[in-house]
């Protein structure tokens, strides 16, 4: 008896090697190390520079916390608060009356902004420290009478003179939220039977916000700076409390830095209060909001301490 044996196939046989895996070199980009080079170059001079100038930079912290800057800063951001709520409130009742179909209102809400905003927030607050040669005496009836010297004081000057100016950059603002809402949201609220102001309040402005909401973010920003600009109507704010000890104590180049270091201080804080609200309005308009700053930090840590190769 004969046994057919196939010699096309043998138990040793084996699968055919895969392709060769591809071996990447990564460029180099030799620009990006020269220019970070540069870079350092530059800002080491700069350092230097400071470094060995007469500058004496232990009355810094000397002074951060003296109960004059503390105060200073306080006035700071009391003015900032207060202006930055005049002028929104009242950028929101000039974006409707700009955008609305009365052509008075719309005329009148035009030519406040472009009045305001064609003429400089300093002007504006000497204007109004000097309204008393104008306006004598201010007389509300029986309610108030006293003369415009004593009713301008410098704090009602600087809010004035900050808040109704903030106005008109608000009203632009919101006007250009409004519109970013689609019409049809408004013509549907109006088909289920809302007023014109319920449907703004509860339709259009909600979704309007996502579009405010940065640009006024920067308003507050550059309000707390603006701020500085009061002092030439003798309000105590920062700027003028840094100014003042720098001249009897004879650093007045070290507490300008002082008050450059607060306020930068303080912008830092304003600009994560301002991501986290943006980052709140834009729930509606994103499918996966971005990572805050502290869940990065958390997921490197994370993925450092993860070993190669497995899960944590």
């Amino acid at each position: 008896m004969t046994v057919d044996i196939d010699k096309t196939t043998g138990p040793a046989d084996t699968p055919p090697a895969g392709p060769e895996a591809i071996k990447a070199i990564p460029v180099r980009h030799y620009g990006r190390y020269v220019t970070a080079v540069i870079a350092l170059a530059l800002f080491g001079t700069v350092v230097y520079a400071f470094s060995q100038g007469r500058i004496n930079w232990n009355a810094i912290p000397d002074y951060f916390f003296d109960d004059r800057v503390l105060s200073g800063v306080g006035k700071t951001l009391l003015m900032t608060v207060l202006a930055m709520t005049m002028g929104i409130v009242g950028g929101i009742v000039l974006a409707v009356m700009r955008l609305s179909k009365n052509p008075v209102t719309s005329a009148i809400a035009w030519f406040y902004i472009w009045f305001f905003r064609g003429t400089p927030v300093l002007v504006q607050l000497v204007v109004w420290f000097n309204l008393g040669l104008v306006f004598e005496y201010i007389n509300l009836g029986p309610f108030y009478r006293d003369e415009w010297s004593d009713f301008m004081t410098p704090f009602l000057t600087a809010l004035l003179g900050l808040g109704l100016n903030e106005a008109a950059y608000m009203a632009e603002i919101c006007r250009a939220g409004l519109l970013s809402v689609d019409e049809g949201q408004t013509e549907a609220s109006h088909a289920l039977g809302m007023s014109h102001p319920k449907t703004l309040r509860r339709i259009v402005i909600p979704q309007a916000m996502r579009v405010i909401v940065p640009p006024t973010g920067n308003e507050v920003i550059n309000m707390l700076k603006t701020t500085s600009l009061v002092s030439v109507v003798q309000y105590s704010e920062l700027f003028r409390v840094a100014q003042d000890i720098g001249q009897t104590s004879g650093a007045p180049a070290e507490m300008l830095f002082l008050a450059a270091a607060w306020y930068l201080l303080l912008t830092s804080v304003f600009s994560v209060g301002q991501y986290y609200l943006e980052r709140y309005y834009a729930r509606g308009s994103t499918r996966q909001l971005p990572a805050t700053p502290w869940q990065k930090v958390r997921a490197n840590m994370l993925s450092l301490g993860r070993p190669k190769g497995g899960a944590a």
